[in-house]
């Protein structure tokens, strides 16, 4: 018989995530040091040991503006360097939310996560996958496809503190990305990502609490503020989801940190009393993470 300690991923050590629900503006620079002092604030006095920051928190969100706030990650950017002394000066894994990527080789534009340790050494990069081309009718239309690229791959990176998935925004509509990094030793996903007033009060909390039940791993969603005088207001409402679904750290719609401490021992309590990943039927039905 398996034991709550048995169906905790491998690695997974309790550790105290920030997320950075910032406020972001049209001056690039601006953005950079308010996330950097954001970043130490998250270190130094709420103690996080992995900060998150949100999509596009380098520039405005919106088709018109990618093009002009894009860089290169190789050669690094300015943004490249300045997550890379965030996570080095302060002593954290940093999740970078997201930034404009034009690729050097072929000019495309992705919406791209890097991924820093503690040290400053860049651990991860991730090109969103799903492109956010929706049009709900007198509501909201926006095409992420009028400029940009989807990526092609999936990205997880390993911590101190176990093994943590990471994809950005509109992946969150697809379960397979988190059922994938589960089944593959994740203790938590983590989506950087900017739902709006259409999407947000609909499906933002209940996205994160699914992949969060369906896959018993954390997970946590990190938005910009919302600001009314912007082309595109963010929902806000940045959210951590513990294992068992429930809401255990959630912001309001301003600029500001919130805190959670993931524990392993909550996880592979929720894994043992209902434990659905021992019980699943690929004898049934295909497993995804072996596609």
């Amino acid at each position: 018989m398996p034991t709550a300690a048995s169906l905790i991923p491998k690695g997974f050590k309790p550790f105290r995530v920030g997320l950075i629900q910032l406020a972001t503006g049209s001056h690039k620079l601006t953005n950079l040091k308010n996330a950097a002092l954001r970043v130490a604030e998250a270190a130094t006095i709420g103690k996080a040991r992995v900060v998150v920051l949100p999509e596009c928190f380098n520039s405005p969100y919106g088709t018109q503006y990618f093009d002009d706030y894009a860089e290169t990650i190789d050669p690094p950017g300015e943004s490249y360097h300045a997550l890379q002394s965030m996570a080095k000066d302060n002593g954290v894994w940093l999740i970078g939310g997201s930034i404009p990527e034009r690729s050097k080789d072929t000019g495309k534009l992705y919406n791209t996560s890097l991924s820093f340790n503690d040290k400053g050494e860049l651990v991860g990069i991730h090109r969103k996958v799903h492109l956010f081309d929706i049009d709900v009718p007198g509501k909201i239309k926006f095409q992420e496809s009028e400029c940009l690229s989807p990526g092609n791959s999936l990205t997880k990176i390993d911590t101190p503190y176990g093994s943590v998935g990471i994809a950005i925004c509109y992946d969150v509509r697809f379960p397979e990305m988190c059922q994938i990094a589960a089944r593959s030793g994740c203790a938590a996903m983590i989506y950087p990502g900017a739902f709006n007033l259409t999407t947000g009060p609909l499906h933002w909390e209940l996205l994160a609490r699914a992949r969060a039940v369906d896959n018993q791993i954390y997970v946590a969603m990190c938005s910009p503020a919302r600001d009314m005088s912007a082309t595109y207001h963010a929902w806000g409402h940045s959210t951590v989801v513990d294992p068992n679904g429930q809401v255990i750290s959630k912001a309001g719609t301003g600029e500001e940190i919130i805190y959670a401490d993931l524990e392993p021992g909550r996880l592979g309590e929720v894994r043992l009393s209902i434990p659905v990943t021992t019980q699943r039927r690929f004898d049934v039905y295909s497993n995804v993470a072996l596609t």
